[in-house]
């Protein structure tokens, strides 16, 4: 059972949905994330890679990402296979194409060196997932309400 914390849906400040890239490798997490964000009325399309490879990959529009839309927001989860996500951050920032895409942190790391490496790599916020359901659902709630009622991103560079 989805937790009811805000039933009234979020008017949208624009009729065009977010572009969300959730990277992420926990299939429960992806799951609440999409469950959350429908429940708070966030108007978006939640795009979902499974590591940072293929983050790169989708944000790259290689492969099968070919024809990926550019996000709007990238949601960053730090410990993951192939590439973490401190890996990613920095590939995105380094890349004149993508290094406006505003990032934020959502992991469970509550540890000090993550968060300061993230935010000096340019994070634009840190978030540590918690681990008690209804309280990940909230935090998810509330990140969606956040951007979509105070986030302001930049076109595409």
């Amino acid at each position: 059972m989805i937790p009811q914390s805000d039933p009234k849906p979020l008017a949208p400040s624009t009729s065009l949905p977010i572009e969300i890239l959730l990277v992420e490798d926990s299939e429960p997490d992806i799951i609440l994330t999409q469950e959350a964000f429908a429940e708070a009325g966030v108007t978006n399309n939640l795009h979902v890679t499974r590591d940072g490879v293929e983050a790169l990959e989708f944000l790259r529009r290689q492969g099968q990402h070919c024809f990926a839309p550019r996000p709007d927001v990238i949601l960053l989860d730090i410990n993951m296979p192939r590439m973490n996500g401190l890996e990613v951050l920095s590939a995105i920032k380094h890349d004149p194409n993508l290094m406006t895409i505003p990032i934020i942190m959502l992991t469970t790391s509550a540890a000090d060196e993550d968060i300061l490496r993230s935010y000096e790599a340019h994070a634009a916020s840190y978030v540590v997932k918690p681990i008690e359901f209804d309280t990940f659902y909230a935090a998810i709630h509330a990140l969606g309400r956040y951007m979509l009622s105070i986030v302001r991103a930049p076109g595409p560079g």
